[in-house]
């Protein structure tokens, strides 16, 4: 546990996560059970010895030498989601692991096309996330958002095909938003033009992982060519000083992944990260954990607590990084003046360490 002085205000303030992966979220234990219930066969440890036990698999996670690395389990982990009570118990251990690191407000990603390309309805995955998100809203008081993604290491025209099948419920706000995911090195934002011209028609909203692994140009693009309203990761943004200052104008959010970056060796450490250049910047940026069950159990609390320990941040900084991801939300601006409240209330209850 962090041992700041500051931990206790890292952990009441109210937290926006607007950076996680729903199948990123997949514990091996959760993994085995599902495995087991659904009769589906993961490698042999005789295959790769990290399928030897939950804990092997946990090891073997801390050891992932790149996002490509770390994609080959992750995709492994999605073949336990077979039925729509699946993906609800994997979100619903989710949202109860976010609301005991104080989130209130959650912008989560998932990846139809990652189960319908092997034989999972559309609707089954849908149903089982949307389940999940209207518990969290009723008994744990989080609202909720689902973004859909397209995966960037599939055709373009298998991007096409999951946008005609989601665009109803993109259109009745059902899923929120999409988003562009996966592998990033040689795959430039701009090949999914045309959907996302078609989504900003209808008034669809858009983000896209940009400047992960890829560089600052992919951000660019992003913006100029597929016009997101939201950078995530967007690591690279600090390598373009022309272009961050036009990001910080615009207001336009940052979705970093601190611990994330760091396990797929992004960067050496989260000291590296350009948290202090966006702060000087008055870049909006808010902190995720991504994939927190293959990314060391590090949820987004463990990311704040990490932000902290690397920049010795003041409340002022933290009340602006909470209030940057709550104005940065998705969600209703009621919603917000809520949560702008709590947070003011947090700030005021902790001003013994200005």
């Amino acid at each position: 546990m962090c041992q700041s002085p500051f931990h206790p205000l890292l952990a009441s303030l109210p937290k926006c996560e607007h950076h996680m992966h729903l199948e990123g979220s997949l514990s091996p234990s959760l993994l085995e059970n599902l495995a087991h219930r659904n009769s589906v066969s993961l490698p042999s440890p005789d295959e790769d010895p990290a399928f030897a036990s939950p804990s092997a698999l946990t090891d073997r996670y801390a050891r992932f030498t790149s996002l490509d690395d770390f994609l080959r389990y992750y995709f492994i982990g999605m073949s336990a989601l077979i039925h729509a009570e699946d993906f609800e118990a994997l979100a619903w251990e989710y949202f109860v692991r976010a609301h005991a690191d104080g989130v209130v407000h959650a912008e989560v990603f998932f990846d139809p096309q990652a189960h319908t390309s092997r034989g999972i309805k559309y609707e089954t995955v849908v149903d089982g996330f949307a389940a999940a998100c209207r518990r969290a809203e009723k008994e744990l008081s989080i609202s909720t958002k689902l973004i859909l993604c397209f995966l960037r290491h599939l055709p373009v025209s298998d991007a096409v095909s999951a946008f005609g099948i989601a665009k109803d419920d993109l259109t009745t706000g059902r899923l929120s938003g999409i988003g562009l995911d996966s592998s990033e090195k040689g795959f430039p934002p701009g090949a999914w033009k045309g959907i996302y011209d078609e989504a900003k028609a209808s008034n669809i909203k858009r983000t896209a992982h940009a400047g992960e692994e890829g560089p600052v140009e992919y951000i660019r693009e992003a913006l100029e060519t597929l016009d997101i309203e939201r950078i995530d990761h967007g690591l690279r943004l600090a390598d373009d000083k022309t272009l961050m200052r036009e990001v910080a104008r615009r207001k336009i959010l940052v979705t970093l992944c601190p611990l994330s970056n760091v396990w797929l060796h992004c960067v050496n450490s989260v000291a590296e990260l350009p948290i202090r250049t966006f702060l000087q910047e008055g870049v909006h940026f808010s902190l995720n954990s991504d994939d927190p069950a293959y990314f060391g159990g590090h949820y987004i609390l463990d990311n704040w607590c990490a932000v902290q320990e690397a920049f010795s941040l003041t409340v002022d900084e933290w009340k602006s990084i909470a209030s940057a991801g709550i104005t940065g939300s998705w969600c209703e601006a009621s919603r917000k003046e809520v949560m702008l409240s709590k947070l003011e209330d947090v700030v005021d209850a902790h001003k013994k360490l200005q």
